[in-house]
């Protein structure tokens, strides 16, 4: 095959010269033409022999789309020079070739496009489905067409079964055989129409990276189209979009609410999605096993099989509950009726016997929300203690009190909630009943006549204990179900299924937490329209980003209590008010992390919780020094508060037991300690004390450094007052470059880059003398954090220190990111470095969240400070705050979370250094205990901006929360609270290899 005859024969016939490249095609050749006035096409030269009519209908359909749907993204046919939409070409062995071509769309197949997420599986639905409305009225002889790829003839495969020699593979295709001969007299009645027919992953384009949104630029490749009903042309799509999906029936759902909102479909085409589904599948794989018999040294074949098999033997999921789900997505009845069912249970509304013997219109709501409670302390454990007393702030006399539908909780803490392997995975939170609160023994009765469906004694941890579902049926035959809950299972001694119970007749009692699960007495009431799917497991709690299924399954049953469905329903705050009241009401300079920022509402340990209570692994703040919520920390602040909160105008003991206990982490030196609020307030009264003790103001410090938010430390920020829109340097400010081994001048190498990064300082107390300002001190993140998480080589700063104490001026270490215990083998970064600072500040995570700051010094410069005015901060040094500070480093030693921070950090850079060899983009690993870095690159090794973007808010996208750093933004922050372990440390690695991988080039 010779590039240059098509050349030719591209300039000859259309009259465009362009360079040619081949692109893979199974039975014809397909060229790339990249024109010289930069435009792109697609060049078709069809297999010797293929039938005119193959092309003259590709030709005209795509014709046709432009004209009924311009919009959509699909090739426009490129006439030759003569007009001719097709030409006879003869290419290089003498062989007559039918040839056309198509504009090139941008972007690359679905196929090598990553992440695959719902809105843009939601595109490519509603691409297919404006196809399928395009070609609605397309006809043409050809598409009578008898071929295996017909899906209404997929009972071929019935013949071939010996072809799989698994015996267990065989059974599962002989099933979907089976259930597809069932299908073929529904399809049979369903009208037929122009139909894409091949919608995989090959013959859709994607444009966009890393970053940028993904949009469908391309649907390609009528080859296969045919004549056949369009839910045809949906399951096929369906069937290469499921495919290695982490969560398939939301992918499945996502396509076919985008191809309804383009093509609407009906209840009984959404039905037959999932089984065509599998029988494409299974013709895929009856059909490559068949080519790997005729072609045996391709591996290519047996290989094409893997995800096929993979879906097919992996998710066995219920058709019904796979129904419901893709008609709730779609809008429409999850069960044929379930409208009629809810109009009229709307109808009666105010009828209804009282279930809990009274009137329930006065009855107060109890929220358990996200947002509205605590319960339960520790959202990933609730011991039976803690779930007798649940709500116990609402009881009232036993006056009956509701719990919200609708609502998010914490309360299902167990990991039977769960939807994966790790903490943060996704959880089922949200309450799909209205409960009422009374006490054990209250009566119930029956809303509305019923059948006994299922009667029986749940007795696992926190179950239902005893439950009853009751049948019911409208006056027009449309059956729906009750559930009630938490029962007295003496219940299940005098009823038993195909009972009836009489409209307002007692049938249960609500139990105890010795018979109800464990639960504080009350009923769980839930409407169910279907029970298919869910008879063995009937879920009484959904994933908040499944709620569009669980709403419609199991909708709002206040009408069934006589009550306004909104005084029951519960509605969270709204992350958009939210975020649109920050716009009205604070600065433009008020940043939110995150292209898609989240609203977090609890905490615990190294875990928090957004509003609808979804988790995630904070990997990122370290404020919470010791974990978020630690209830050592809360136990301090309320006893403190229930006494008095002063100033270090009066003597307490706190003050003086809180810096004793940081004193004994200091060198003896250091011996003189400053309460504040914060590490900047810190900061600012270290350039203080170094302007008293040496009478100089001339500061000193690394590029790129961050010190706080006030005037006085802004001006030796250089991430800061180098920023744009900052106000540059002040004549008393000289920086250094970061003593960055690995990107900086002097690298790992070399072994005198200590002493050489250390040797940049000498010109800038040279500038400072030399403009009168003499030298007050040098100040440095002791770890350059906002810099990209440098650790300077050792020795680095020790001969900085010699350099400015010989020049008249003080030493300042900045402990506010790596001291405490954070670095695992060092209590304090300055002890890595074996320095000896003046001067030591530390910060926010002293509080764990309260705010507070500490300085430390040696007698002598305090006392140099003293001569000037009276020091006093209102706030530092009260007497919470010496009790949380203290408290917090008690915590550190007495649960030995330095220890901690060693081993974690040591699993989570060994696997980081894995992930390093395995990715080209990871360019260096460094840090130490739970301070690390991740520096991301470019093929060209440049620092990869829009790269770590994209793996943050991935990251996120995967409940995993971590930041950004660096001058060019480009190297991933990881500092967790210290008490992450080792599932957290796997989740970390786990997923940053995944999206690692997804960012890879396609």
């Amino acid at each position: 095959m010779s590039l240059a005859h098509w050349v030719d024969a591209l300039k000859s016939h259309w009259g465009i010269t362009a360079e040619l490249s081949r692109l893979d095609g199974e039975y014809d050749l397909n060229f790339k033409a990249q024109a010289s006035d930069g435009r792109g096409y697609i060049l078709k030269a069809m297999r010797p022999g293929c039938d005119s009519w193959l092309v003259e209908m590709q030709v005209q359909a795509f014709q046709h789309i432009a004209t009924r749907a311009p919009d959509l993204p699909c090739p426009r046919v490129i006439a030759a020079s003569d007009g001719a939409t097709m030409c006879l070409i003869t290419d290089e062995t003498g062989a007559e070739r039918l040839c056309w071509m198509l504009e090139c769309l941008p972007g690359k197949c679905y196929a090598r496009t990553n992440p695959k997420l719902p809105p843009l599986i939601h595109e490519i639905g509603a691409t297919l489905g404006g196809a399928g409305k395009a070609l609605a009225d397309f006809q043409h002889p050809g598409l009578a067409r008898d071929f295996k790829w017909d899906l209404m003839q997929a009972g071929w495969i019935g013949s071939e079964l010996a072809a799989i020699s698994e015996p267990a593979r065989q059974s599962l295709i002989r099933d979907i055989d089976t259930e597809f001969s069932k299908l073929e007299p529904i399809l049979a009645q369903l009208p037929k129409q122009a139909i894409h027919n091949d919608a995989n992953d090959y013959n859709i384009m994607v444009a966009g990276e890393l970053t940028e949104p993904r949009q469908v630029s391309g649907l390609i490749d009528l080859g296969d189209m045919c004549a056949a009903p369009r839910i045809c042309d949906l399951a096929i799509a369906a069937a290469y979009i499921v495919l290695d999906q982490a969560d398939p029936e939301a992918a499945l759902a996502a396509l076919v609410a985008g191809y309804h909102a383009a093509y609407p479909l009906t209840p009984q085409e959404i039905d037959l999605i999932y089984p065509l589904l599998r029988a494409r599948l299974a013709v895929s794989v009856v059909n490559s096993t068949l080519m790997a018999r005729e072609n045996p040294d391709d591996p290519y074949v047996t290989i094409s099989q893997a995800p096929a098999w993979r879906f097919l033997e992996s998710h066995d999921l219920n058709p019904a509950l796979v129904s419901a789900r893709l008609r709730a997505a779609c809008g429409l009845p999850v069960v044929d009726g379930a409208d009629r069912v809810m109009d009229w249970i709307a109808s009666e509304r105010g009828n209804f016997a009282p279930l809990m013997g009274e009137d329930l219109g006065a009855a107060p709501m109890g929220a358990l929300s996200v947002e509205h409670s605590t319960w339960p302390q520790n959202p990933f454990d609730m011991p039976l203690s803690e779930a007798a007393r649940v709500g116990e702030e609402f009881e009232d006399g036993g006056r009956i009190w509701l719990g919200y539908y609708h609502e998010p909780r914490l309360i299902y803490a167990e990991p039977a909630f769960r939807k994966g392997p790790y903490k943060a995975s996704n959880r089922r939170t949200v309450h799909l009943a209205v409960d009422a609160f009374a006490p054990a023994g209250t009566p119930m009765f029956a809303p509305l006549a019923g059948e006994v469906f299922v009667v029986e004694n749940r007795t696992g941890h926190l179950d239902y204990g005893g439950v009853i579902i009751l049948r019911h049926q409208t006056p027009a035959g449309d059956a729906f179900y009750t559930l009630y809950g938490h029962l007295d299972p003496e219940c299940c001694d005098r009823l038993q299924p195909g009972d009836q119970i009489d409209k307002g007749a007692e049938f249960c009692r609500l139990g105890d937490a010795t018979q109800n699960g464990g639960w504080a007495p009350h009923v769980h009431f839930q409407l169910a329209l279907t029970t298919k799917g869910i008879e063995a497991d009937w879920p009484g709690v959904g994933d908040p980003d499944e709620m569009y299924m669980w709403r419609a399954i199991c909708p709002n049953p206040a009408a069934l209590l006589n009550l306004p469905d909104e005084k029951c329903c519960f509605a969270p705050t709204s992350k958009d008010d939210i975020r649109q009241g920050r716009r009205d009401h604070f600065g433009g300079n008020l940043s939110l992390t995150y292209s898609d920022p989240v609203m977090l509402l609890r905490g615990w340990k190294h875990h928090l919780f957004d509003e609808w209570g979804r988790p995630y692994l904070d990997a990122y703040n370290n404020v919470p020094h010791v974990g978020h919520a630690h209830p050592r920390i809360q136990a301090v602040a309320a006893d403190q508060l229930k006494r008095m909160n002063s100033n270090t105008r009066y003597l307490h003991p706190a003050q003086t037991a809180f810096a004793d206990k940081i004193l004994s982490k200091m060198p003896d030196h250091l011996d003189v300690c400053f309460f504040v609020n914060s590490g900047t307030e810190a900061n600012e009264l270290a350039l203080r004390l170094a302007r008293a003790h040496t009478g100089a103001k001339g500061m000193v410090t690394p590029d790129h450094g961050y010190h706080g938010n006030t005037t006085g430390v802004i001006d030796v920020s250089a991430y800061k007052f180098n920023a744009p829109g900052g106000v540059g340097p002040s004549d008393w400010v000289e920086l250094v470059a970061v003593a960055d081994d690995y990107r900086g001048a002097f690298r790992r190498d070399d072994p005198q880059r200590a002493q050489k990064f250390a040797d940049l300082v000498d010109p800038a107390i040279a500038a400072l003398q030399a403009r009168g300002q003499g030298i007050a001190g040098f100040i440095a993140e002791t770890f350059p954090s906002v810099g990209g998480q440098i650790i300077p080589p050792r020795g680095y700063l020790p001969a900085v220190y010699e350099k400015i104490r010989a020049a008249g001026g003080i030493c300042i270490a900045d402990e506010v990111q790596t001291g405490l215990g954070r670095l695992g083998d060092y209590y304090f970064g300055f002890e890595h470095q074996g320095a000896s600072p003046d001067i030591v500040v530390l910060g926010k995570p002293i509080g764990n969240g309260h705010p507070l700051g500490v300085l430390v010094t040696s007698r002598a410069i305090a006392d140099s400070f003293a001569n000037g005015p009276e020091f006093f901060s209102t706030f530092g040094g009260s007497t919470l705050s010496c009790r949380m500070g203290k408290e917090v480093l008690d915590i550190v030693d007495d649960e030995a979370l330095q220890d901690n921070a060693r081993q974690r950090g040591a699993a989570l850079i060994a696997g980081l250094k894995a992930l390093e060899q395995r990715y080209q983009s990871v360019g260096d690993i460094r840090g130490m205990g739970l301070f690390l870095g991740v520096e991301l690159i470019n093929p060209d090794g440049s620092e990869a901006t829009a790269l770590c973007s994209y793996v943050k808010n991935r990251m996120r996208d995967h409940r995993i929360l971590i930041g950004s750093e660096g001058p060019k933004d480009n190297i991933l922050k990881i500092r967790p609270p210290l008490t992450i372990d080792a599932e957290g440390v796997e989740m970390i690695l786990e997923v940053l290899d995944g999206v690692l991988a997804e960012a890879e080039p396609g």
